[in-house]
């Protein structure tokens, strides 16, 4: 018996592999795909993360006996009032206090090797490779500083221009919202009843898992950066809507992301005055402290169902190959192909013979 396990599981094995191998000879066929899947991924995952922040609230109004087209209507007119309130009140704090902070990048800069001189003239004992490797530091940190505040300004710009220069994501969010319930009998129409019941069940599953993920994280990042805002602003660190906002993003980045966004924050905040920089701190740890152990698993609980170790380690091979973007789309890719897989597993199991409802 463990011997046709294993064999089976060579074949199953060697076949995954000789698909690879033979997608790999045709990849010319699929480069004009790749790149119409590329010119409407913008659109398409622009206005499905749009959907599920805007789904429940037109449901809600649904509920409350609003016509679904009217409902879809109200919630574009708030979408229009949330960007002229940002466009006059929000936008051009930012802009100010970005131009600041790129004034004071060089001070900035000097202060840091300042502060790494002297915690290196204080030791009477650094082993050379130590030493070696703070030097290369102190060499390059114009060139770290440089780089860092190119990325996060690019990563606010690419953000929103994501926001207002895309006008397809509003016409996909509409007939998102309007259709929806079209999607699934149009794709299961073409199968029969048996595999139709089969596959409406997996897309479900599928619709409910990123529904969860991105609406769960949406509301935590929001209130992460509420907080931070708040906490900032009381203990009067420079730029503090600048840095909440950032954290707000970076806390898209389930479990790395809020410490990648508290090191500028404490930087610029021991710049400003040693004690800021310690209250920065402070803020930023209470405020995760209360993300971890009161908003996440309330808002988020357990439905992915995925361990934090796990969740570690996708980031960071996902962020090793593909970059940002892999940080980003990592966990909820990695949710999707979790349920699909289970589903199928499942299926799998309903056609085994009774007692070996088990592969192994």
């Amino acid at each position: 018996m463990t011997d046709q396990k294993v064999f089976r599981f060579l074949i199953y094995a060697v076949l995954t592999f000789t698909f690879i191998y033979l997608l790999n000879l045709t990849g010319f066929v699929f480069k004009p795909i790749g790149a119409l899947l590329a010119a409407i991924a913008v659109p398409v995952i622009g206005a499905g993360f749009l959907y599920y922040i805007t789904n429940p609230f037109v449901n809600l109004l649904e509920k409350i006996k609003v016509p679904r087209l009217l409902a879809i209507i109200i919630v574009f007119l708030l979408i229009i009032v949330f960007i002229v309130i940002s466009v006059y009140f929000i936008i051009p704090p930012i802009q100010d206090q970005i131009n600041s902070l790129v004034e004071s990048g060089p001070d900035i800069q000097q202060w840091i090797e300042d502060m790494i001189n002297i915690w290196r003239n204080g030791q009477e004992f650094i082993p050379e490779s130590v030493q070696n490797a703070i030097d290369n530091m102190v060499d390059n940190i114009g060139q770290y500083t440089e780089q860092m505040a190119t990325s996060v300004f690019s990563f606010l710009g690419a953000f929103f221009s994501f926001l207002f220069s895309f006008i397809l994501i509003p016409f996909f969010l509409f007939f998102m919202l309007k259709d929806r319930e079209k999607f699934i009998p149009f794709i299961t129409n073409f199968f029969s009843e048996s595999k139709a019941e089969s596959l409406t069940r997996l897309l479900k599953n599928i619709d409910e898992t990123l529904g969860s993920f991105i609406q769960g994280q949406a509301l935590v990042s929001l209130s992460v950066g509420i907080m931070l805002l708040i906490g900032y602003l009381i203990i009067g660190l420079d730029y503090a809507l600048i840095f909440a906002i950032f954290a707000l993003f970076m806390n898209l980045i389930p479990y790395l992301g809020p410490w990648l966004s508290a090191i500028p924050a404490v930087v610029v905040g021991f710049f400003q005055d040693p004690m800021t920089g310690v209250w920065t701190a402070v803020v930023m740890i209470v405020a995760q402290q209360i993300e971890s152990n009161l908003i996440e698993p309330n808002i988020m609980g357990k439905v992915l169902k995925i361990h934090p170790l796990t969740v570690v380690i996708i980031i960071l091979a996902a962020g090793a190959i593909i970059g940002f973007v892999g940080l980003i789309f990592a966990v909820p890719a990695y949710a999707v192909i979790k349920t699909i897989a289970t589903h199928f597993y499942q299926e799998y199991k309903k056609t085994r013979p009774a007692g070996k409802k088990n592969i192994w």
